[in-house]
């Protein structure tokens, strides 16, 4: 994607261009997913699905609080529905583990994902339209990859690559089905039926995942996780909405 993206361009990379996709890179593809996959350790993966969609609501606060731009009743009301979705898959997954430190801690770590990638939608908004999405998703990617490379080199020995073949082979799975399709999947779909239809299918996230980590990881599965999962996507909705 970036020796297309880059034989396409019109425009050279400037030293200002780096500094953006540096921040990009470490925001939106790296400090986000490793404070996810942490938070991953400490609560369920429907939780995390409900708490990590929260990020256009912070993509509106942050605007508010940045950029000038008015908070309205109807946003007021979608930011009160998904944080009342949130509290009771909340309320749902502290009655079954019993153990609140653990949930805090969990729900703080992917909360701090959301609002990475949060930031990094606020950022990409000032890059793409001088360099292009394509190029910024593939240079922000590398520079996340990088990123992630280093960090294991600094805190692991190269001892720690030995793992078994099935490791390997999630890795693999996660990396292409999980990342870079999506990534590609989703600039074709908003390229061929925009970008309302694309945001309107993917609310189906929360409730897909409610359904997997049912049916693949035996989390339990509430009626409270399905009403919160319903209000935080009803919120979400009623922000995306024009």
């Amino acid at each position: 994607m970036g020796w297309m993206s880059a034989h396409r361009a019109t425009r050279r990379l400037t030293p200002h261009d780096g500094a953006w996709l540096f921040g990009l890179g470490l925001l939106g593809y790296y400090l986000a997913s490793y404070l996810d996959f942490l938070g991953l350790h400490y609560i369920s993966a429907a939780l995390e699905r409900l708490i990590l969609f929260v990020y256009p609501t912070l993509v509106v606060l942050l605007s508010a609080l940045w950029l000038g731009q008015p908070l309205t009743r109807r946003a007021l009301g979608a930011l009160a529905l998904c944080y009342a979705g949130i509290a009771l898959a909340v309320a749902h997954d502290l009655r079954l583990a019993g153990t609140a430190r653990d949930l805090a801690l969990g729900g703080a770590l992917v909360f701090g994902s959301a609002l990475s990638y949060a930031l990094y939608l606020l950022g990409s908004g000032r890059v793409v339209g001088r360099l292009g999405a394509l190029r910024v998703t593939a240079l922000a990617s590398l520079i996340a990859c990088g990123l992630g490379i280093g960090q294991f080199l600094l805190l692991r020995p190269l001892a720690a690559l030995a793992q078994p073949w099935p490791v390997y082979g999630l890795a693999l799975a996660m990396a292409l089905f999980s990342t870079v399709l999506p990534v590609w999947a989703v600039s074709e779909a908003i390229r061929r039926i925009g970008a309302g239809p694309v945001a309107l299918t993917g609310s189906l996230g929360p409730i897909v995942t409610l359904l997997l980590a049912w049916l693949l990881l035996d989390e339990a599965l509430g009626g409270a996780q399905l009403i919160g999962a319903a209000l935080v996507i009803t919120g979400v909705m009623v922000i995306a909405r024009r």
